[in-house]
Parts: structure tokens; sequence; C-alpha cells
């Protein structure tokens, strides 16, 4: 699944979020930040804004687009975590977002440990221990 998505003057942000009751994994990969049609030559910052470890927002800049010097960036599939929100945080755009989604599915992973083997059976049994000869 390829989803794109474009920031402009109007349009400053998009967020790409699942199902919350969905128990899939989900990766969202940006590959591409580019300027489109009718883009002035102006800086056009891009930015990523998500959740840390300690759950609190976060924004970390990943494009500075201007016309004349830098109208495309590669971003080697920068893998996120959904939800997950694009900002253009400066200039007017339009800037073109594409990359990918992939769903990995659970499967049920649940499986019994039989509590009945011993420790002893996953031991080796090792030669005793002979004293040095003098």
């Amino acid at each position: 699944l390829l989803p794109g998505c474009e920031l402009t003057a109007s349009t400053k942000s998009y967020t790409f979020q699942v199902d919350e009751e969905d128990d899939s994994d989900h990766i969202l990969a940006l590959s591409v930040v580019c300027l489109s049609d009718g883009a002035k030559d102006e800086c056009n910052v891009v930015e990523v804004v998500g959740r840390n470890h300690e759950n609190q927002e976060i924004a970390v800049p990943v494009a500075n687009l201007k016309l004349s010097c830098q109208p495309l960036l590669s971003l080697d599939n920068f893998k996120l975590q959904p939800p997950v929100t694009f900002r253009l945080a400066a200039g007017s755009g339009p800037v073109h977002l594409s990359g990918w989604h992939r769903i990995m599915h659970r499967e049920d992973a649940s499986f019994e440990v039989d509590d009945d083997l011993s420790d002893e059976e996953d031991e080796e049994e090792l030669p005793p221990i002979m004293p040095a000869k003098k």
C-alpha cells in the first residue's frame, strides 16, 4: 500500500492513524518528500509529530525543501509507528509526501509451557573432576 498526502497553506497537516481496536502491527515508512507544481521558492519545512517512549508529543523536522536548491528529498523508507502527523511547519507548499504502509497480523503466539520438565534434563552431565597428578 502506497499512501500519499499533500501539505499546503490551507491544509498544513495530515494525520495517519489506525483503528485503536486493530491488534495488528503497523509500520508507516516515509520514502519521498517533494515540492509539487505551484510551489514558491521559499523554505518548506516538514515535521513529523509523534509520541516518544514516555507518551509525550514530539515534533521532529524531517525535510527542508526549497525549489531552487532542494526540491526533493529521499528519506529511504524512514519508518514510523502510527499514529503520526505530518505538518508543514514553514512555507506554503504544496509538498507531496509518499511512502508505504505495512500491516503485520499478529498470529496467536500463545503457547503452553510444560512445567513438568525438570531443569536437570537441560543440563549436560559433566565428568567428575580428577585431582591433578604430581
